[in-house]
């Protein structure tokens, strides 16, 4: 963490700290023991979140690195079927060349297993172990902001990087498949044809569905965060688990567990692009994640409220 960073996670513990009972900034701190839980409270230290995540520059190139995969996908199916292979390839990149919304379903599809976990995993995976290894988490907890109310705000501003990083690719390949491929009805892959109003809609659906499947991953790599004093460390145990289940979840022989990984149902969302709409595989993902974030967030709630911060 750059020395900017600790300054300005110094002056966040300070401001926070000045959020009295009231909510006010500069109220009367309360008596010791005593943590304000007011919703101001809670939301300045939300705030405050958000503006150290989204503010730092390894965030900034991540989402740069999301917005440019789909413009790769985009520019490689164009070349391609200006050369003399047409428009064959899989289902979804296939019916790219025909209408360019589908730019949209197939960047998510190839982002999800891949770079969009590995992307909230370095975040969520960073989130307390970052701070104590700058030497800033003890500055947050002296102030009366709650180890409670600073893990749901961390646990917060990672779901809402969730919906930046999965916003950062849909839009990204809606422009360019806007910019290289002809709009219109579009063709779902149940052979029903909806227009292009109703196919918007499906997008933001699809949208919202992959953004929560990342949910339990957030949580995971909040529960790990707690368990290191290194940034690096917690990013690098996130990341490489994400990775391992992926691997386990490709195993044929190991059919019994796989359900219950957090990867599992990933692509389920898949089944939003019929007519009527499937959404067995989509609840079935949404509560696996409920679970994930039940489990593992207690488990981070239970170590960090009973650790001994020193840094």
């Amino acid at each position: 963490m750059s020395r900017a960073e600790q300054a300005e996670q110094v002056g966040r513990a300070e401001k926070v700290g000045q959020v009295g009972s009231g909510g006010r900034i500069g109220a009367a701190a309360p008596p010791v023991g005593r943590r304000p839980q007011t919703a101001a409270g809670f939301l300045a230290l939300f705030r405050s979140e958000l503006r150290l995540t989204f503010r730092r520059v390894r965030t900034m190139v991540l989402l740069a690195i999301l917005a440019l995969l789909p413009v790769l996908i985009g520019v490689a199916v164009r070349i391609e079927t200006d050369g003399s292979h047409g428009g064959g390839g899989p289902a979804f990149i296939a019916q790219v060349t025909q209408n360019g919304l589908f730019l949209v379903f197939t960047a998510l599809a190839m982002a999800l297993p891949v770079f969009l976990p590995m992307t909230v995993g370095v975040v969520a995976g960073d989130s307390v172990a970052g701070e104590a290894a700058g030497g800033t988490l003890r500055y947050l907890l002296v102030a009366p902001a709650g180890r409670t109310r600073l893990l749901a705000a961390k646990f917060t501003a990672g779901l809402v990087f969730c919906l930046a990083a999965t916003a950062t690719v849909a839009l990204a390949a809606l422009a360019t498949g806007a910019a290289l491929f002809p709009l219109g009805d579009v063709t779902l892959i149940s052979g029903d044809t909806i227009g292009l109003g109703s196919a918007l809609l499906r997008v933001v659906l699809v949208a919202g569905v992959v953004a929560a499947s990342l949910a339990g991953l957030v949580a995971i790599g909040l529960f790990i965060s707690t368990l290191t004093g290194s940034g690096i460390a917690a990013m690098a145990a996130t990341v490489g688990l994400v990775i391992t289940v992926q691997i386990l979840d490709s195993f044929p022989q190991l059919h019994a567990i796989q359900p219950f990984l957090f990867t599992h149902h990933w692509l389920s969302f898949g089944d939003l692009l019929r007519e009527p709409m499937y959404w067995d595989g989509v609840l079935k993902n949404l509560g696996l994640q409920a679970a994930y974030v039940a489990v593992f967030g207690s488990a981070a709630w239970s170590r960090f409220s009973s650790r001994d911060i020193t840094a």
